[in-house]
């Protein structure tokens, strides 16, 4: 096993393998998990941004915040109830851990929302207005695929999926190449070849409107 620099801050308490390569039958794999169990509570992580697809008045207010219904430590990063519009995506992320192929996986709990609920992984993320999302809304039963292009949003796949808002569910995509497939609690739910970002980018969470949710054990595994 050889090993490898990440420029990733020591904050975000990565653990498994982070920083390690992999051998595998293809090649080498390389993965890192954010649990922030080291952050800061009321804080930012180190190297994370908050930023807003259609920004409507102040910024939503992320942190990271103990919780201990996590299934690993008691810190979790959430979004508080925010004054919200109904065309805000709300963004946090990081450009410090580059992902183009392999999985992005994170755990979300649903905890409030009238106009919206859920969220989930951004990923190949260029900027505030061009990156791939998947979010689940109980609000609506469904689960979806979409990419965000020059701001506009464009739904790839769609699920109908029934699960209880204000429990932990974990979202798995597998990105390889031009294919994308998404998991919801394990379960393939959405399928589609799309070619819209081939390249790396930033990985982070999502929310739209008012959604206020918490995510958990965000794993980047690049293949």
């Amino acid at each position: 096993m050889n090993q490898i620099r990440l420029v990733l801050p020591l904050f975000l308490a990565i653990s498994v393998v982070a920083g390690v390569l992999e051998e595998t039958g293809s090649g080498t794999s390389q993965k890192v998990r954010i649990t922030f169990e080291d952050g800061q509570v009321g804080k930012l992580p180190a190297g994370w941004k908050v930023e807003a697809t259609h920004p409507k008045g102040k910024l939503a207010d992320w942190s990271v915040q103990k919780d201990a219904s996590a299934s690993s430590g008691d810190h979790v990063l959430l979004l508080k109830i925010n004054d919200y519009d109904r065309g805000t995506f709300n963004l946090c992320w990081t450009d410090q851990v580059s992902f183009q192929d392999g999985i992005v996986e994170v755990k979300v709990k649903a905890r409030e929302g009238r106009v919206d609920q859920g969220g989930g992984p951004i990923w190949r993320v260029k900027d505030k207005d061009n990156y791939y999302i998947a979010r689940w809304n109980p609000l609506e039963d469904n689960f979806r695929l979409y990419y965000v292009k020059h701001a506009r949003r464009v739904q790839l796949d769609t699920a109908k999926v029934k699960l209880p808002a204000d429990q932990w569910h974990t979202i798995t995509m597998q990105h390889q190449g031009n294919q994308i497939t998404g998991y919801l609690d394990g379960k393939k739910l959405l399928e589609v070849n799309d070619t819209t970002f081939p390249e790396a980018g930033g990985v982070g969470l999502w929310t739209k409107a008012d959604a206020a949710s918490s995510f958990d054990d965000l794993e980047i595994r690049n293949q």
